[in-house]
């Protein structure tokens, strides 16, 4: 198999940390985003939704959407238990994890998406007020997120799993979205803090 990479990517970089934790290597195939080889025909055979990232199996299957990739490798790989051990744990993580993809990740990409001029060509057209919505609704979330937070190393369970990787991608992607972390959300700095001090963060 190989991974499909884009380097600054929040969702390809999910799998990166995601191969990590598990201690897994695959090879890798980088796509240049500035380039815009996402965009290339021999790419969009592989996504048509041109983006990453992919994996491709050795029979040719393609894998795309970075929670589904983890899925997969989970299934080959179950330990340590990323996606729950329990069939409680399992909803517990999948319920955060959703919560941060859809109510943070999500709103501090279409921030950046819309508004960065780096993005000027990949989303045509850039809706200037999109973009300031979204990061209202960013940090509204992120009010959530702290409270829950509170007393708690982990968002999901009482063990490092898939939600936390997610929050800590998004958290990191509100530099170049240009989203400030309010100072009063202490629990949420301090859970973003400790999760960027694991060697799994730099992949």
């Amino acid at each position: 198999m190989k991974l499909y990479n884009g380097r600054f990517a929040p969702n390809a970089r999910r799998v990166r940390i995601f191969l990590a934790e598990k201690s897994l290597s695959v090879p890798m195939v980088d796509i240049d985003l500035a380039k815009m080889e996402q965009r290339s025909p021999s790419y969009t055979a592989l996504n048509p939704f041109q983006r990453v990232p992919a994996l491709e199996l050795d029979d040719g299957t393609v894998i795309t959407e970075s929670i589904a990739i983890c899925r997969y490798l989970e299934e080959l790989n179950p330990a340590p238990p990323l996606f729950g051990a329990n069939a409680l744990e399992r909803a517990m993580v999948e319920m955060w994890q959703r919560r941060l993809e859809l109510s943070l990740l999500f709103p501090v990409a279409q921030a950046f998406r819309h508004a960065h001029p780096a993005m000027k060509d990949m989303e045509t057209p850039q809706v200037a007020p999109w973009a300031e919505a979204s990061k209202g609704h960013a940090i509204q979330a992120m009010a959530v997120f702290d409270e829950a937070l509170r007393g708690r190393e982990f968002i999901a369970s009482d063990r490092f799993t898939v939600a936390d990787i997610t929050g800590l991608v998004a958290l990191d992607f509100t530099k170049p979205a240009r989203i400030a972390i309010p100072e009063r959300f202490a629990n949420l700095t301090r859970w973003r803090d400790a999760l960027a001090a694991r060697p799994s963060a730099q992949a």
